[in-house]
């Protein structure tokens, strides 16, 4: 009975963190996508020669630009959302722990929710440059050779088809995994190497 009452706090936490992810997403995903654009921008333009890329977040995408494009040429877009939205995820597990709300949590949030704005960002540059890469015809094939294509391509499709959902949880297990619950409270006490019980 302990166990399953455990369980069930457990599955409760972790579903009213994702509620909260998934609210702190939407409400502001437009600011935080400006975030991303100026660091991914910044990468972006520290390896072209001449830097020519220029990023900007609207309407929760980030539009990409280039110095060399013509002006009446369509400037691409980087749905953002579909690159983020695994903050829902990140706040689910991290509110699941046995003590979401102490001292040293809230220091594993802060710094958890740091190195995902910085996969957020790495994931803008990949996506970016999969554009540049393979999407922009005989520019491409011009100016990308077989290597940088591929390179750019798996890059972007693996963040997207499984980085982005194994990412939170590698950021849960590193910073935040929940201690196994003790006997008293439904579950095995944690083995503690090099003691003998």
């Amino acid at each position: 009975m302990s166990r399953s009452i455990g369980l069930g706090r457990t599955l409760s936490k972790g579903a009213a963190g994702f509620l909260a992810g998934v609210a702190i997403w939407a409400g502001l995903s437009e600011p935080y996508h400006r975030t991303l654009a100026g660091p991914a921008q910044a990468l972006i333009r520290t390896f072209e020669s001449p830097p020519v890329t220029r990023l900007r977040a609207e309407k929760r995408e980030i539009i990409l630009d280039r110095d060399d494009f013509l002006p009446s040429s369509p400037r691409p877009g980087v749905p953002a959302d579909d690159l983020d939205f695994n903050v829902a995820i990140f706040a689910a597990l991290f509110a699941s722990r046995r003590d979401p709300f102490s001292d040293a949590a809230l220091r594993r949030l802060a710094l958890g929710a740091g190195l995902l704005w910085l996969t957020h960002v790495a994931a803008i540059v990949f996506a970016v440059e999969n554009i540049d890469a393979t999407a922009m015809g005989e520019w491409s094939a011009a100016h990308y050779g077989w290597t940088a294509r591929n390179f750019w391509a798996t890059g972007h499709h693996f963040y997207r088809i499984a980085g982005m959902f194994a990412v939170p949880f590698a950021l849960w297990w590193a910073l935040a995994r929940p201690e196994i619950a003790t006997p008293e409270e439904g579950g095995p006490r944690r083995r503690k190497f090099g003691r003998r019980k």
